[in-house]
């Protein structure tokens, strides 16, 4: 009795959030009392400077002046909320439609591990339009497996691990390669080697090789650890059973989303022709910057051109096979991939919040700069500063998890450290970014597991098995701990063996 009693006491991904936000709180008042803080180095117009960061106590009068004055601002300012919200409605007109039932029923009897493999792949790959990967995989993943007759949660997992465990690899570079390129070009030619440049293909060898051995190994390690634990098959619903099927809906369907694809592709090449670069910012230096840049059309909209792809053809299907009959049909279409999502919008609320308190407080950089003017002081070099430099890192991102904020902490002493120890910056922030990677994936304050957790929750049938943060946590854990292993082992060798990371560097200088 008293082992039922446990298993059935989980605690709510709200609950947990709110005990989280209670720790944040009494932890920044304890730290504030007790005078904890850093020295944080940065560099400031050509210049070194050194500046003292202090934790915030969100219990005292200007804490609770924030956490009551911008509890809506939190909330309107919270970028995934509105993403999800348009990617939701073109895979909502896509299922609605019966185009998802259409391409992926004839696949239904393809094996568990290859559907796994793919998704693996796609969730690493898929990371060249960063954190919007996120909020288009984890739905429309969720709907694939769905109507490919196997259990959503199992490629909700999936996806997830992929996309951030292999965050920082994948066989193309995203902007966020191009933006710790730059910051650490800046660090590494400051004071160390001024003729140092940065180039994207630098490390594009060990992120290719990294990326097809960490797909297989993923699809290895998630069915051993989490096929066991879930269903492999949904029973499939009435009314997916009922939508027409039509070989001429899917062909008109992918010919006009292509001709949108060919279309948008004309609008992001760089020539000089009527309408061509269209969705580039021009300002910028370099093409990436370009396409993938702040004040790029093309990034900032590229969620709204996925889902206009989606429901143009979501359209085309639908009155081609007679499963959308009207406009009030395709009108409410739109909001399919919205049921049984309402807890998605209260988790996004308190996590807005949670996410909130950790930046105004300071915890996250004061502790960062800490472990960095810690590992400073070390008197190592070689294998045990590249494996204290990992673990650093990881510790950092469960408070920080955002990449780019990260190493702007920690590239100014970082970056000349790993030169004078004979270490590429190169090779300094591939480590970095698989560290990132792993830390993500293990912290309870990544906006985007608490965004899993919705779509779990939403596909979630045995009543038994309710989704908690900590619970989801733990069932991924296994993996997240060989995946650290594997990097660790792939690091390590590619440092003593020396071999090249890209295109004309090497591990060492």
């Amino acid at each position: 009795m008293r082992n039922k009693k446990k298993k059935n006491s989980t605690h709510g991904p709200v609950s947990t959030i709110i005990v989280l936000a209670v720790v944040i709180a009494i932890l920044s008042f304890i730290l504030k009392f007790v005078g904890f803080q850093a020295s944080k180095t940065i560099i400031n117009n050509g210049v070194l400077e050194d500046n003292i960061v202090t934790v915030k106590n969100i219990i005292s009068v200007s804490g609770i002046k924030y956490l009551i004055g911008n509890v809506i601002s939190n909330f309107q300012n919270f970028l995934p909320l509105v993403v999800v919200i348009i990617s939701l409605l073109g895979i909502g007109i896509c299922e609605k439609s019966g185009l998802l039932n259409a391409v992926f029923s004839p696949i239904k009897k393809v094996k568990l591990n290859v559907i796994i493999f793919v998704t693996v792949l796609i969730g690493i790959i898929s990371t060249v339009i960063g954190d919007y990967s996120y909020l288009f995989l984890l739905p429309f993943v969720g709907v694939a497996y769905k109507y490919l007759d196997k259990n959503p949660i199992i490629g909700i997992i999936t996806v997830y691990l992929g996309i951030t465990l292999g965050y920082g690899t994948g066989i193309i570079f995203n902007y966020n390669d191009y933006l710790l390129g730059d910051i650490t070009q800046l660090s590494a030619s400051f004071d160390v080697d001024k003729s140092y440049t940065y180039s994207l293909y630098s490390n594009i060898y060990i992120m290719i090789a990294s990326t097809v051995i960490l797909t297989y190994f993923l699809t290895m390690l998630i069915g051993r650890f989490i096929l066991p634990k879930y269903p492999k098959r949904q029973i499939a619903l009435k009314e997916e059973q009922e939508l027409n099927i039509s070989k001429k809906g899917v062909i008109c369907a992918t010919i006009s989303s292509l001709l949108f694809v060919l279309f948008i592709i004309y609008m992001i090449i760089d020539i000089d022709l009527p309408g061509a670069g269209l969705l580039l910012n021009h300002d910028a230096s370099t093409y990436v910057a370009k396409l993938f840049g702040d004040g790029s059309p093309f990034k900032e909209g590229i969620v709204i051109i996925l889902a206009l792809i989606m429901m143009i053809s979501g359209f085309i299907y639908g009155k081609i096979s007679g499963n959308i009959k009207s406009s009030n049909d395709y009108s409410l279409s739109l909001s399919k991939n919205f049921e049984n999502l309402g807890f998605m919008f209260v988790l996004m609320f308190f996590i807005s919040q949670l996410t909130a308190i950790i930046n105004w407080t300071n915890i996250g950089e004061v502790i960062g700069a800490k472990l960095v003017e810690m590992v400073s002081t070390l008197q190592i070099s070689g294998l045990p500063l590249i494996i204290v430099f990992f673990f650093v890192v990881i510790i950092i991102s469960i408070f920080i998890p955002d990449v780019i904020t990260k190493w702007q902490l920690i590239t100014p002493t970082i970056v000349p450290l790993f030169m004078r120890a004979n270490i590429t910056p190169n090779f300094t922030l591939f480590i970095y970014k698989v560290a990132d990677a792993i830390g993500k994936s293990i912290t309870p304050f990544f906006v985007y597991f608490i965004i899993m957790l919705a779509f779990l929750e939403k596909y979630r049938v045995d009543e038994k098995k309710q989704v908690s943060i900590f619970g989801t946590l733990k069932v991924m854990l296994p993996i997240i701990l060989c995946v650290m292993i594997f990097w660790l082992l792939l690091i390590c060798l590619w440092y003593l063996i020396n071999f090249p990371i890209g295109v004309g560097t090497y591990t060492t200088i």
